[in-house]
């Protein structure tokens, strides 16, 4: 105050109080002692409207109004109240005002005080905006879609939304004066307590799993969230918004049960056998006991799915996870692997409790299973683990048991293993080669060898059979007899096919366009890569691609993949119109090789190596070599002999008027290289 004036400290009490009151007529007098009032200082609105200035006696600014305004502010200093509000009139200007009069503090006058005038204009505005937030205020909480109850701090209920009778039943009559923890179960009412009690303190609360009475006699899962309910900084009231959460709870538990469960057979899953592992894991080790994993995979299930179809086949998944129960103990767990495979972990004191087990499942599966009333009978191989004996993870624990499922698979099925050793070998080999398989082209590991094919009449050779070769940085020179097959059924012959074709194509057009005679490179086509739907277009844009002469690429194809009638038959067709050869491969050791020759259009069948062995000192297979080759000749297609090794074999051949003949009595498979070196003098 020491380095204010007085009129700057006036100023500043009425810019404090014009802060809350812009729109009010407000002036601030002062005495000094006595009946000496001064106005002091007004705001902009109270200098338009009275149009006198600041430092005049109070009598003379307000005129005959003065008087009753100085008659309030005797009974405020009587009183020693600090605000007091009177309504009166200004006829002579037709306005009615409102005052209301404020004490202040001051170091300068004895007394001091705000004076604010409101018009009744302002205050009827004033009306319609308070009276219009009110009823915003009540169509939130009327037409809230939540059931809302406002209670006191008895707890009684004064006000119900309509939402309240839709969600529990209750009409405000009936809830009104009523306390509301005896709507309440008893489980959470101390909780509840503290709850309101914080609230009535100023907080905002909220509150999950509440259980609120229904009127129809049920409690209701719900939700509460307190609101306090603060008027001229006092909170009597508490706004109580419900929400019944019973329907998202059921949710949760049905999303928490799938989330566990398998869906087509109510079984635990694999996440629930990660969960249960720890569990079970801790508490055998504690009471010194085993935890054994039994996986059971169904034997040629997919018979099953070809001949019921999916729906068929999903009954009978779930009729052999009801069976599999019935036989399980109250200490096993059972899951769905997926697919066709089941596991079993078995709390045991011994190995011989689970043995006992296994076999008690697998008798069982000799019984049949019935559908659409039949009878279908299933087997099953297991293979079995033991913690800790086997390993103390859950991951290597069930690829254990599975590699002892290979193992038992691969040794006449429907019986069971335990896990040994000597298992681990091949099942690890193999998993590794499919990785380094799957880097062979990026890593140049493969390569296309050619095994050229004789003409046994005239010696020339003018045809080939290009033949995939693998040298793998770990395991060497891997035969095709195990790469293939890994190839074929990790989708990877694809990917290596399309490779192939490629690289003798390419090696086609070298030859092509350096001149040399005309040859025919045959190419063995997978079953997988030949059924893909596509193989004769893409073979048609390699062959424009690389500006090949279509009859030089021939395509061998096994008696497995013209068992499919209807597509064979159309890509076969196709091949032809692009010009291309046909070959028959391993013929005799397939299925309906008669019915097939005169519907596909074949061009060559080359007779298996199995009817070549031994052909000099095996009569029968003399005869079916011979009844091959005229059944070739009386057909009009050329027939090759696979496997020649021996002078003999060739003589017999050339005697029964074979064609040609390839084999180790001619030459191993080549480079590209060799061929051009040692073979293409001859052509």
């Amino acid at each position: 105050m020491e380095n204010k004036t007085v009129q700057e400290h006036h100023d500043e009490t009425l810019c404090t109080y014009l802060q809350q009151h812009p729109h009010s007529l407000a002036i601030l007098i002062g005495s000094m002692h006595g009946d000496d009032w001064t106005v002091l200082s007004t705001n902009e609105e109270a200098k338009r409207f009275f149009e006198e200035s600041e430092g005049l006696d109070a009598a003379s600014y307000f005129g005959p109004f003065w008087a009753p305004l100085r008659k309030q502010i005797g009974t405020m200093c009587s009183t020693q109240t600090s605000k007091n509000q009177i309504a009166y009139e200004i006829y002579e200007q037709a306005h009615i005002f409102e005052s209301i009069i404020i004490r202040q503090a001051s170091e300068h006058y004895q007394e001091m005080y705000v004076i604010e005038l409101r018009s009744q204009e302002a205050l009827l505005e004033e009306q319609k905006i308070r009276i219009e937030f009110e009823q915003k205020y009540m169509s939130v909480i009327e037409h809230n879609l939540d059931p809302i109850i406002t209670i006191n701090r008895s707890n009684r209920i004064t006000y119900a939304n309509i939402s309240v009778h839709n969600a529990f039943g209750y009409r405000m009559k009936e809830l009104s004066g009523r306390s509301v923890i005896d709507l309440l179960s008893d489980e959470k009412k101390e909780e509840f307590d503290h709850f309101i009690a914080r609230a009535f303190a100023g907080e905002s609360l909220e509150m999950e799993g509440i259980s609120f009475f229904h009127k129809k006699g049920k409690y209701v899962t719900s939700y509460i969230k307190a609101i306090p309910v603060k008027i001229n900084g006092s909170i009597d009231e508490i706004h109580l918004i419900l929400r019944d959460t019973s329907y998202h709870q059921k949710n949760n538990e049905k999303l928490l049960f799938l989330s566990y469960h398998d869906q087509l057979t109510g079984l635990w899953n694999r996440r629930a056998l990660k969960e249960h592992f720890k569990v079970d894991a801790d508490y055998a080790k504690k009471s010194d006991e085993y935890l054994s994993f039994i996986h059971l995979d169904l034997d040629r299930f997919k018979t099953i799915n070809d001949s019921l179809g999916r729906n068929g086949a999903d009954e009978m998944l779930k009729m052999i996870a009801d069976r599999i129960k019935m036989v399980c103990r109250k200490d096993c767990k059972l899951y769905r692997n997926g697919g066709d495979e089941y596991i079993i972990s078995f709390r045991n004191h011994s190995i011989d409790s689970t043995e006992s087990l296994v076999q008690r499942i697998l008798s069982d599966f000799t019984k049949p299973f019935y559908y659409n009333h039949q009878e279908y009978f299933i087997s099953a191989s297991v293979g079995i683990s033991v913690y800790p004996h086997d390993g103390v993870s859950l991951e290597g624990l069930l690829q254990k048991a599975e590699q002892a499922v290979l193992y038992v698979k691969e040794n006449g099925r429907s019986h069971y293993r335990f896990y040994r050793e000597d298992m681990n070998s091949t099942f690890t080999d193999l998993a590794l080669m499919e990785s380094h398989l799957r880097r062979a082209i990026e890593f140049n590991e493969l390569a296309v060898y050619y095994q050229p094919q004789v003409n046994l009449n005239t010696g020339q050779i003018d045809s080939f059979e290009a033949l995939l070769r693998w040298n793998n940085r770990k395991f060497g020179f891997v035969s095709p007899m195990e790469f293939i097959p890994l190839a074929e059924e990790s989708g990877l012959i694809h990917t290596i096919g399309d490779w192939v074709l490629e690289v003798v194509c390419k090696q086609l057009k070298e030859w092509q366009d350096k001149q040399y005679r005309p040859v025919r490179i045959a190419v063995n086509i997978s079953p997988k890569q030949f059924r893909s739907g596509d193989f004769a277009l893409k073979t048609k844009e390699l062959i424009e691609k690389h500006e090949i002469d279509a009859s030089s690429f021939e395509v061998e194809i096994t008696e497995t993949a013209l068992m499919h009638m209807n597509d064979t038959l159309l890509t076969l067709q196709k091949l032809k119109a692009i010009g291309v050869t046909i070959s028959v491969d391993d013929f005799g050791t397939g299925y309906s090789s008669l019915s097939y020759l005169k519907q596909y259009p074949i061009d060559i069948i080359k007779i298996d190596r199995s009817f070549i062995k031994d052909i000099e000192h095996d009569k029968k297979n003399e005869a079916i070599a011979k009844t091959i080759i005229n059944l070739a000749h009386n057909l009009g297609m050329e027939v090759i002999a696979e496997g020649v090794e021996k002078e003999l074999q060739a003589k017999i051949l050339k005697a029964a008027a074979c064609h040609k003949a390839q084999g180790f009595l001619f030459s191993k498979p080549v480079p590209a290289s060799q061929i051009v070196d040692q073979y293409f003098d001859w052509i």
